[in-house]
């Protein structure tokens, strides 16, 4: 994995593409306050990676050891620290260069948490289709049979069930970045991220797309 930076979701808005005439929905992301905690190296920690920090916060809300991780860093503590590891063939880099990190034109993945919905039935978790609507029914959004009854007798394991929908873990991958605006701190990525505004994600360059 290349370096990359962590960032807050802001909301979205659409940029107007001279050109082509066309819109282009982005997401706005923050990412102007990320600091560089700590380089680790195969020799010393047994592989290479870079540790980066974003969005602070009050020293009292930190336990010690983390404290003093910051304090060594010479940083303020941080609200949302990720790694970023690197093979044995790239070069790990020693600072942080901010947002000069991406290019407009570049390809991204974003890695964020998705809404929450909280628990919902199959037609909407897993989109069933439903039984009949008709006047005395009374399956109408109900999920149906699971399991046979004679052999073998239960559920199968992942069968589609009612639950707890969203608040997952959410890649999506190959998005292009619009506009690099250093003078607001933020970057533009066309297309929708997961999360709410304010949530926290993670911008790294993209693993299946480079041009």
């Amino acid at each position: 994995m290349s370096l990359g930076l962590l960032g807050k979701k802001l909301g979205m808005t659409r940029l107007f593409d001279e050109e082509e005439g066309c819109m282009i929905p982005v997401t706005v992301i923050d990412v102007a306050d990320n600091t560089l905690l700590q380089t680790k190296t195969v020799e010393k920690d047994g592989y290479s990676a870079v540790q980066v920090g974003y969005d602070d916060q009050k020293e009292q809300r930190v336990i010690k050891p983390d404290l003093a991780r910051f304090k060594k860093a010479g940083s303020t503590p941080k609200r949302f620290v990720k790694e970023f590891r690197f093979t044995s063939e790239e070069e790990v880099p020693e600072a942080l260069t901010g947002l000069e990190t991406f290019t407009a034109g570049q390809w991204v993945d974003v890695i964020g948490t998705s809404k929450g919905k909280g628990f919902q039935g199959a037609v909407k978790r897993h989109g069933f289709g439903g039984l009949k609507m008709t006047h005395g029914h009374m399956m109408h959004r109900r999920t149906g049979s699971v399991g046979a009854g004679s052999t073998p007798g239960r559920v199968w394991k992942n069968q589609k069930m009612p639950g707890r929908m969203g608040n997952e873990r959410i890649t999506v991958q190959n998005l292009k970045i619009v506009a690099v605006r250093p003078e607001d701190g933020v970057i533009l990525i066309s297309g929708a991220v997961p999360g709410t505004k304010g949530s926290y994600v993670t911008v790294r360059p993209a693993k299946k797309k480079t041009a």
